[in-house]
């Protein structure tokens, strides 16, 4: 199955809005979905949750504004909280639902390899030790 990019609707629920601005939730969610394809390509089914939140970001806090204050109350975010971008966290998510994201082995064995022991060359303790290129004929 293919990865199907979430809607405007799935947003809004995501960030559990009543009201959202479709044309630009699209847009997010379509830069979303094109930033998290700079990691994994294509994307796997389950990535929906790290595009929502990379979307969801821009959406609340396109300005990447950390400290706001309106009359009495005063909000301080996180710095790096708003605009588009992956966290490592999003990174390694994505790596992990593509399968990518764990320890591997590598055989550097070729295919057509014999199991047979190379040494000692003969079990003839008589035959000479030394062959071609060694001094001996």
């Amino acid at each position: 199955m293919a990865f199907t990019a979430p809607t405007a609707e799935d947003l809004a629920l995501y960030l559990g809005l009543t009201e959202i601005d479709g044309a630009r939730a699209d847009l997010l969610i379509s830069q979303a979905v094109a930033l998290c394809e700079t990691v994994v390509r294509p994307l796997p089914d389950q990535a929906t949750a790290v595009v929502l939140s990379v979307a969801g970001r821009a959406y609340v806090n396109p300005q990447q504004i950390t400290y706001e204050t309106i009359g009495p109350m005063s909000v301080q975010r996180p710095s790096g909280s708003g605009g588009l971008y992956l966290t490592k966290n999003d990174k390694a998510a994505l790596k992990s639902l593509a399968g990518r994201g764990g320890a591997f082995t590598v055989d550097p064995t070729p295919a057509g390899a014999d199991s047979s022991p190379t040494w000692p060359p003969s079990l003839d303790p008589c035959a000479p030790r030394w062959g071609p290129g060694w001094g001996w004929g």
